[in-house]
């Protein structure tokens, strides 16, 4: 396998586990002057919260430089703190530990949940059910977005895989796979994606490629159950990688992360790849990819994507389930979303035209209402492992 040497980055983290599995924050501190996290969660008339987050630092200054100043300016008698499992490393054992209170009958020692287990959790009777009636916004979020999570789930963000191209260079973009595929083979050396287990957007286009061959019921099992069988339906998509590598970056170079993909689309040395919608904007709000770089979804099958999601423990006491009901709410709302939108570039999850159209127009080559979810987590693993074995030449 060839490989390019290309400037990274390493990023060192060091975590603290504490009780529940949360690493504490500086902002936890907040909650002791909003009283303790006792069975109601009430001081002097406020109700104290606790949001927990499992991954990254961006995650945690969207929640404590924008979403909380706004949401407790607009809400006095809450004061909401946080706590962060950096990259959700104790992901296992927070959900272990909120299994066991769960059981139990006992509550935890936070109020809302901001991590990538919250479906699981949710599925698996952990995480309190949620309604417009609960959460009224929750009524603008399209149907299919909250049907990917289950009735215990609560979207608040999205993101997916977009197709990025110099529009200096590409007058018309391809609007499907395969006129990706064609537009690729007749341009050599203009095209790459990075290795897709070294970062989400090279994976995803592996993943599109092969689901060009499966029938709309096997993708849908491979998104939701694991049966090893089902990954000989790849064969055919696996030859079509292995084809197309001689027209992609420098005869079949695969950059080492979606960064480095970003640095060869704003260097000029490539002309399309695909990005993650979230890393494109922000690129470009920074400098990193120029204007003239534009995006779009690509159809038949899109590439992939999904929403983030919220959870409620479900031992959650009266008082201060109906104050996470409330975050939540305001999360959804229009100002919510906004700031969801120019903290974390994340796709709004109401519609857009309900936004300003400063928001709007960000997204205006998206559509966050139609998200393809991915292949289960078990089939993320062994297609990267396949990929390793079967495309670098």
């Amino acid at each position: 396998m060839k490989t390019r040497a290309l400037a990274g980055l390493a990023i060192a983290a060091a975590a603290t586990v504490a009780l529940s599995g949360c690493v504490q924050s500086a902002n936890a501190s907040n909650a002791d002057d909003a009283g303790s996290n006792g069975s109601n969660g009430k001081s002097g008339g406020t109700t104290s919260l606790t949001v927990f987050i499992s991954g990254d630092t961006n995650v945690q200054d969207l929640w404590e430089k924008s979403l909380i100043p706004a949401f407790e300016k607009a809400n006095p008698s809450i004061r909401v703190a946080t706590s962060i499992d950096l990259h959700g490393e104790h992901d296992a054992q927070t959900q272990a530990n909120l299994a066991t209170a769960v059981k139990a009958g006992k509550s935890v020692a936070y109020d809302l949940v901001d991590a990538g287990f919250v479906t699981t959790a949710g599925k698996a009777g952990l995480m309190a059910k949620v309604s417009d009636s609960s959460i009224p916004n929750l009524k603008d979020v399209p149907e299919a977005t909250k049907e990917q999570g289950g009735d215990s789930a609560i979207p608040y963000r999205a993101s997916s895989v977009l197709l990025a191209y110099d529009s200096k260079k590409v007058t018309d973009a391809p609007k499907t796979l395969d006129d990706l595929l064609a537009w690729i083979k007749d341009n050599p050396g203009e095209f790459a994606y990075n290795s897709p287990s070294s970062g989400g957007s090279g994976g995803s286009f592996v993943a599109t490629v092969l689901a060009k061959y499966l029938s709309a019921s096997e993708q849908k099992a491979m998104q939701t159950r694991y049966d090893k069988s089902l990954e000989s339906k790849w064969d055919k998509g696996f030859q079509e990688l292995k084809d197309l590598g001689p027209s992609t970056y420098q005869k079949g170079v695969y950059p080492n992360g979606n960064d480095q993909v970003v640095q060869l689309l704003g260097s000029g040395q490539i002309a399309m790849a695909p990005v993650w919608s979230d890393q494109f904007i922000t690129s470009q709000k920074t400098g990193v990819i120029p204007k003239t770089v534009k995006a779009v979804q690509i159809d038949d099958p899109s590439f992939t994507g999904s929403a983030s999601f919220l959870g409620i423990p479900k031992t959650e006491p009266k008082a201060k389930k109906e104050a996470a009901e409330k975050l939540a709410d305001f999360v959804l709302s229009s100002t919510g979303q906004q700031l969801v939108a120019s903290a974390v570039s994340g796709y709004p999850v109401i519609p857009l035209d309900s936004l300003p159209k400063s928001v709007a127009e960000q997204f205006a080559d998206a559509n966050p209402s139609k998200l393809r979810l991915g292949f289960q987590s078990d089939f993320a693993a062994d297609m990267n492992a396949a990929w390793d074995a079967k495309v670098p030449q």
